[in-house]
């Protein structure tokens, strides 16, 4: 199943207008593909219409948000704090209006530290990936 626009605000903890997942799509337990369509007035766009590599990061870090609240299940999404950022690499910054979509897998867990790799792509291009270390409350 496919959730997009409010019913995604079930599984974040964020905003408007700092929400940076627009289409979530649970793939299992441990992986999920999330979409994020950039809109114009976006808080991560650089004067050049671009978004910064600090944007691709929190639309990777939602989306990870967004399947850890789809596994908890719960009224309010659980709240996460990114410990880490690792092997970022940004192939390109997208444009306003394109659509990025993000593959998510979760890998080693312990305690409230899970390990996650994202992989965000314009179509069939790679943008950006990442491995984040993430602290679940």
């Amino acid at each position: 199943m496919t959730y997009q626009g409010d019913d995604i605000l079930r599984f974040i903890p964020q905003r408007n207008p700092f929400v940076m997942v627009d289409e979530f799509e649970p793939r299992g337990d441990q992986e999920a593909v999330t979409a994020l369509t950039i809109p114009a007035d976006c808080y991560f766009l650089l004067p050049d219409g671009t978004m910064a590599e600090t944007g691709l990061v929190e639309h990777m870090a939602q989306s990870c948000s967004a399947l850890a609240g789809y596994k908890a299940a719960a009224d309010s999404a659980p709240i996460g704090i990114i410990g880490e950022v690792r092997h970022f690499v940004c192939h390109r910054r997208p444009l306003v209006a394109e659509r990025l979509t993000t593959h998510v897998a979760f890998g080693f867990s312990f305690g409230q530290v899970t390990m996650a790799h994202c992989t965000t792509t314009v179509g069939d291009e790679p943008v950006a990936e990442t491995d984040l270390k993430i602290f679940m409350q």
